[in-house]
């Protein structure tokens, strides 16, 4: 490994924006720190730090990095696919389509489905056996839990094409409408109390921040604008939580009547433009800093297993916390001393039990070998969506109560795992169909 990495490193091209590699690998890193620190697990049962320690929600402002990968993730889409644009034959849009979606979902999907289905076979086993209860249970509910954000993140390469076509037509005003279309949301949710309304910000706000993305691919989002989008998006959030309807924490609290999370409110997109301006800010003198090729190499190598470890760290952090109960090891009240003196040695041990359990399943995050494509757009667009259905319905309802039937609703329709399971699997493989040439 350590010769393909300097490798890689070694050939990475001039043009690269090694920063947004960076961007991609520290907000995955932080968004798994920040699950590893919220966890206030007992032999009584799983808890919140946030909720446990309020005072420590402020936290939430800087570790809730998911807009910046999907502004990243805007950046990539727009790139990748004006690239196939360039080389299709004339007439060959459907082409463009099924093969864009093969290549950015390729990396995304084929970890996940490995998953999906280890998890889901080690869950039919527990529950066979007689097992599922206690931290167990617990685990089986939300090691699923993180699959949402793969789920936003598929309908955003689904939408690439239409929204760069209006980003290309409209510039600033494309994100402004999408932007605006949160604002009504938000006021006929909140002051109409329209039911059911909220859930369109699902897509408003989060393709917002992805075109925030196409902005800077174009090189339009210049230091001036990135300290109004900081200055500006970080006042109109701290004036909407003091102000407005909206909590403190810009992560999901159990118990609480209002997530800025699920689903995203404008607090939400306020606080995602102020953290990629900070990070548009930042940009020159981690360039520099990316020169190096220590660094380089650093970089490269987590990209290579970054959506790996982002999938496991949960069954990581689980496995650390049901070692310590099997071992009859103490585990104190959460955020007393004794709970803060354990933090950095139960840190340790998920790091290093992500790290073997990536080492077992990093060979599946390695791109396969591109194949020759035919028209299938729709093909490939529906495999997209019935993948986005089945992961963000298997981010719901979780592993636990496959035998007894247990469901979640999804669009207010009731989803079991193994529907899901099966919307995945079978949308990945019209995927997979739709970007392969029929001999």
């Amino acid at each position: 490994m350590g010769s393909s990495v300097r490798e890689l490193a070694g050939a990475t091209p001039a043009t690269r924006d090694r920063y947004v590699d960076l961007l991609r690998v520290a907000s995955l890193g932080a968004v798994v720190l920040g699950h590893w620190l919220m966890a206030a697990v007992t032999p009584d049962g799983v808890g919140n730090l946030l909720a446990v320690v309020p005072a420590l929600q402020p936290l939430t402002w800087l570790l809730q990095v998911m807009p910046v990968f999907f502004f990243v993730g805007g950046f990539s889409h727009a790139l990748s696919y004006r690239s196939l644009l360039r080389k299709r034959p004339e007439g060959s849009e459907g082409s463009v389509y099924s093969a864009f979606l093969r290549a950015r979902l390729q990396r995304l999907l084929r970890p996940t489905m490995v998953f999906v289905l280890v998890w889901g076979a080690a869950a039919l086993l527990v529950q066979l056996l007689g097992g599922g209860g206690g931290l167990t249970g617990v685990t089986l509910r939300m090691v699923t839990q993180p699959l949402w954000f793969i789920g936003i993140y598929l309908a955003m390469v689904a939408f690439t094409p239409p929204l760069l076509r209006l980003h290309e037509r409209y510039g600033w005003g494309a994100f402004a409408g999408l932007a605006g279309a949160a604002v009504a949301v938000d006021v006929l949710r909140f002051a109409a109390g329209v039911p059911y309304v909220e859930f369109l910000n699902f897509a408003f706000v989060w393709l917002a921040v992805h075109q925030l993305g196409f902005l800077r691919a174009d090189g339009r989002i210049h230091p001036r604008r990135a300290a109004l989008l900081a200055g500006g998006g970080l006042v109109t959030a701290a004036a909407l939580v003091a102000l407005g309807p909206y909590p403190l924490s810009m992560v999901g609290m159990p118990g609480e009547k209002v997530s800025n999370m699920a689903p995203p409110t404008l607090a939400l997109l306020a606080h995602g433009l102020w953290l990629v301006g900070a990070v548009e800010l930042l940009r020159a003198p981690a360039a520099r800093l990316l020169e190096r090729p220590r660094v380089w190499r650093a970089v490269v190598a987590a990209n290579g297993v970054a959506m790996t470890a982002f999938l496991w760290h949960l069954t990581a952090m689980f496995g650390v916390y049901g070692a310590l109960l099997a071992l009859d090891a103490d585990l104190p009240e959460p955020a007393s001393a004794a709970w803060w003196t354990q933090v950095p040695l139960r840190l340790a041990l998920a790091a290093a039990l992500t790290a073997a359990l990536v080492a077992a399943f990093r060979t599946f995050e390695r791109p396969a070998a591109s194949a020759p494509v035919q028209g299938h757009g729709p093909l490939a667009a529906l495999g997209a969506t019935l993948c986005l259905l089945g992961v963000l319905g298997l981010s719901m309802v979780g592993f636990g109560g496959l035998l007894d039937g247990r469901t979640a609703l999804l669009i207010a329709i009731p989803v079991s795992a193994p529907a899901a399971v099966a919307m995945t699997l079978g949308g990945w493989l019209l995927v997979e169909r739709a970007g392969r040439k029929v001999p």
